[in-house]
């Protein structure tokens, strides 16, 4: 070995000691007589002192080194004089005289500093994500992230789960998202797909009687980009035989509070709430809801159907909803700040936000002429409002009524300081509907993927082909500060439904016989009834690293264009290449 030891473990147990240790020169301190470098690795620093009264010719020598040179220092453990000490660091009461040192390679300036708290842009970081890596936030960040995999490893492995892989090229299967293709060379004109997640196969495993399966699996797919996605991305994936729900829900509590306690020392309290998707929609507006904070929403629909407002009578008209919400104190908000918050909601589709101010008990507003004493009692009433505060309301139809609100909501929260930033809300949200209406298609569609099974009371209703809107699945998401990380169900192991399923989201015999065939096949020897649920690494480590964007904790993430600034891909390839796949570039 170049080094005795490394640059993060050296303390006063080690005085006197004569050691050799490796890394980069980070700081450098010129004193006159004494220089003084950082010599930083993947475990901390160490600090290395030059003195010509103990060497001149490798103070000489340390005259030369500049930022980023990989050195190998030798030299003796000394104890740092009295009011030089680093506290804050774990050798940060040593330092190491140097006798020895050998420069292993030479570094040009870097771009930016190698230091946390830099300003620098994210795409200079994505491009010399090499240096970037060597900061010591995203070296913890990684170290962290290995260690957050061990503890589920451990817990799946005491509980006889079995790690199996599946395969990264496999058949396109919708599943929401795009896929991305591969192409064959050996089957000219056929095309592999990246999976979006390895849904079917844990199925099969199930099938196949291994009854306890997880995977660190690496899931592809290609949708729009934000700070929380990337086009590829790392989950928990689980799949049991023979359980319900609640086996699920026990498990996955259970995984949430051996990471958290192991990663950050933080202890849950299990089990967690629960919130039917209904009740998640009509008090928070959205199926993740944070709930470290009130503000919950009122619809008041009912209540103003006689009223005199137009704009309310044409949303009433076309059967939409009057969403409101009880800004508590907000009552002494400018017109200007009413401004801001109607150009807020109007990104989410909604036409506008009408307000009411609480003052000497009653409801006021410019537009309260239009509503009857009793139709404004009522409002105050649901809304539990108090003088100096502010009802705000949006009439639109369901989903940008709930959209738009719910991101008011949030505003809000943040606005008026409302949300304990150090908590950790879990929830789980469930019994979603099995079915989603696709308007530009005009047909129905599955809400998570076409595998979930349906809620036992409900399947008359599929049966009949009738109030599909109304039919809920035994799916399941869990929440955290209003952040979906997991999301699962209890599958279909029954042919018959399977094949029900999709005919009613426009699947013909002859496309699942070619899409899923395999599957139904599968179902013909006998599938025990299962379930499962993946949970979002990338998303869990932002909680515990506490930064926004998955990109932090990401070793070599894309960009919101899907690129790597590293690499340079997604990049042209040689026409050779492609004649060999028999494709050709439309210009």
């Amino acid at each position: 070995m170049l080094r005795t030891h490394t640059c993060g473990e050296l303390n006063e147990k080690d005085l006197g000691k004569a050691v050799a240790i490796c890394g980069w020169v980070g700081g450098r301190r010129d004193h006159g007589n004494l220089i003084f470098i950082d010599l930083r690795d993947g475990y901390g620093i160490t600090q290395i002192v030059f003195n010509p009264q103990l060497d001149a010719a490798i103070h000489k020598q340390g005259e030369e080194l500049r930022s980023e040179f990989v050195v190998r220092v030798e030299g003796k453990v000394d104890k740092r004089p009295a009011g030089t000490e680093n506290r804050k660091i774990p050798t940060g009461l040593i330092e190491v005289h140097a006798t020895k040192i050998e420069i292993l390679n030479k570094a040009e300036t870097p771009p930016f500093e190698i230091m946390d708290n830099i300003t620098v842009t994210e795409e200079s970081r994505l491009k010399y994500r090499y240096l970037d890596l060597r900061r010591p936030s995203m070296q913890n960040s990684l170290r962290l992230r290995h260690k957050v995999c061990k503890l589920a490893r451990d817990y799946f492995d005491e509980r006889n789960f079995v790690e199996v892989e599946t395969p990264i090229l496999t058949k396109s299967t919708p599943e929401g998202a795009r896929d991305y293709l591969v192409p064959s060379r050996v089957n000219p004109g056929m095309f592999y797909a990246l999976p979006q997640s390895p849904q079917l196969f844990k199925q099969i495993l199930m099938v196949s009687s291994m009854d306890r399966y997880f995977q660190i699996a690496k899931c592809f797919r290609d949708e729009d980009l934000r700070a929380d996605r990337q086009p590829e991305f790392t989950q928990f994936d689980i799949e049991m035989s023979f359980v319900t729900e609640e086996d699920i829900y026990e498990l996955s509590e259970g995984l949430m509070k051996k990471i958290f306690k192991g990663a950050i020392g933080f202890d849950l309290k299990t089990p967690f709430p629960r919130l039917k998707y209904s009740e998640a929609m009509a008090r928070f507006g959205c199926d993740k809801p944070d709930t470290r904070f009130g503000l919950e929403l009122s619809e008041i629909t009912d209540l103003v159907g006689d009223c005199q407002f137009k704009i309310f009578q044409d949303v009433l008209k076309k059967e939409g909803r009057i969403i409101a919400i009880n800004a508590k104190g907000c009552g002494s908000y400018s017109r200007g700040q009413v401004d801001q918050l109607i150009e807020f909601v109007k990104e989410y589709g909604a036409k506008g936000l009408a307000n009411f101010k609480a003052e000497k008990g009653a409801l006021t507003s410019q537009i309260d002429k239009f509503f009857s004493k009793d139709e404004l009692a009522a409002i105050k009433k649901r809304l539990a409002a108090e003088d100096g505060d502010m009802i705000f309301i949006v009439a639109d139809k369901s989903k940008i009524a709930y959209d738009s609100m719910a991101a008011l909501r949030k505003f809000l929260g943040k606005t008026l300081k409302l949300i304990d930033e150090k908590a950790f809300n879990f929830l789980w949200v469930t019994d979603f509907p099995l079915f989603q209406y696709n308007d530009e298609e005009k047909r129905w569609e599955s809400e998570h993927h076409p595998f979930t099974s349906v809620h036992p009371d409900d399947i008359s209703l599929l049966e009949k082909g009738e109030s599909l809107g109304k039919v809920r699945s035994r799916s399941y998401d869990l929440v955290i500060n209003g952040t979906e990380i997991g999301s699962g169900s209890i599958r279909i192991h029954d042919r018959k439904l399977q094949e029900l399923i999709f005919k009613t989201i426009g699947i013909s015999d002859s496309e699942a016989s070619l899409r899923f065939g395999f599957l139904l096949n599968a179902f013909r020897y006998g599938a025990p009834p299962h379930g499962g649920v993946a949970f979002g690494l990338d998303r869990l480590m932002t909680f515990f690293i506490g930064c926004d964007s998955i990109r932090d904790v990401i070793a070599f993430p894309k960009t919101q264009k899907a690129v790597c600034p590293m690499t340079n891909a997604p990049s042209p390839v040689d026409e050779k290449q492609l004649n060999e796949l028999n494709i050709k570039i439309k210009k």
